[in-house]
């Protein structure tokens, strides 16, 4: 127990928040009682969002789209002033996944602490993704008949397909509780 409750009456009396009774507390207490002394109350944001599979499959269908929409406008952006399409496409895409690990990490799965296992887990993950999303594509456009909206069709079957990967390994495994 690292006594939290105590440290966070403690704050307003001057003394360092990791020193109770005059005593300090233990390495793994430490870092939570310097979390607490830095935001002192209990930052609610993914307490107050809905539980449950439900829940967190509305919050993450929300920020992919809040994500593909910061992916699309720095694409256009870029591409507007002149930047190589390749180069705008990764620009864009890197701030559209930071924006999705950020999102997700915070309001869809309620991680409140990042580190660099967990960001490296997502990259991972959104890379493979990212291959699985090209490959069902080129997949689809080879065995779809030729009928019109077959590249839309395509797009969204290998979407769908990323998307349910990306849902199910980032509950089961990069933000597990």
């Amino acid at each position: 127990m690292c006594g939290v409750q105590p440290l966070r009456r403690r704050l307003g009396d001057g003394s360092p928040p990791w020193v109770v009774g005059g005593r300090g507390l233990s390495g793994r207490c430490v870092g939570k009682a310097r979390r607490i002394a830095r935001y002192p109350s209990r930052v609610t944001a993914a307490r107050t969002a809905p539980a449950g599979l439900v829940g967190q499959l509305a919050r993450f269908v929300a920020v992919g789209a809040l994500s593909a929409l910061v992916d699309l406008g720095v694409y256009q952006l870029l591409l507007h002033l002149g930047v190589w399409v390749h180069a705008a496409k990764a620009i864009s895409f890197i701030l559209g996944t930071t924006t999705a690990y950020l999102l997700n990490r915070r309001f869809t799965f309620g991680a409140s602490e990042g580190g660099r296992a967990r960001f490296a887990g997502f990259v991972l993950l959104y890379g493979t993704t990212f291959a699985i999303n090209i490959g069902m594509n080129a997949l689809m456009l080879a065995v779809l008949p030729d009928v019109p909206l077959r590249v839309s069709l395509a797009w969204v079957i290998a979407q769908g397909t990323a998307t349910a990967i990306n849902f199910v390994m980032l509950r089961t495994v990069v933000f597990r509780r």
